[in-house]
């Protein structure tokens, strides 16, 4: 038997005889998944939201939502009023998320998600979070008779590019 042959069935051995590991999150790896859901404080994203911890406990998922912050475009331009030295936009966005998984869901359900604040781009941080996950959730917005029949620019992008399934939730439905 040639040494990587050997190698092969050693690592196959190991594998199929080593104890279920603990992730970061204290699951075992066996027959869980990640769900990443995008949260803006919307009521389509709180309706996400509300889908993707149903889901998580179906399948018994880690549910992860995720929002993400970036510094106003006209910050730091010459004119324009500067923020104010304590202003935290770090801290007021993960508030926003706090307030939206309070709001959106139970104590219970809301004791069982992974909160995450990025700065960034929303669809490439919803997309970056992505990597790796079951599946992406995202809500999405209607603007009236024709444009509800649209995906807004998150849903849209998260949906072109996701490496993982994407489910979108309608703001009008009723989940």
């Amino acid at each position: 038997m040639s040494e990587a042959a050997r190698d092969a069935e050693t690592e196959t051995a190991e594998r199929d005889t080593a104890p279920d590991v603990e992730t970061a999150a204290g699951t075992d790896t066996a027959g869980s998944g990640r769900i990443v859901v995008g949260v803006d404080g919307s009521d389509p994203s709180l309706q996400a939201l509300r889908w993707a911890v149903r889901q998580a406990a179906l399948t018994g998922a880690v549910l992860e939502a995720v929002i993400a912050w970036e510094m106003p475009s006209a910050y730091g331009w010459g004119g324009l009023p500067a923020l104010p030295e304590n202003f935290d936009l770090e801290a007021t966005t993960a508030r926003v998320l706090d307030d939206a998984v309070e709001k959106a869901l139970t104590p219970e359900q809301a004791a069982t998600v992974t909160r995450r604040t990025v700065l960034g781009n929303a669809a490439q941080t919803i997309l970056d979070r992505g990597e790796g996950a079951d599946l992406i959730v995202v809500g999405v917005r209607g603007h009236g008779t024709f444009r509800a029949t649209l995906l807004g620019s998150v849903s849209h992008t998260v949906t072109l590019h996701a490496s993982c399934p994407v489910v979108v939730v309608r703001g009008s439905a009723s989940v």
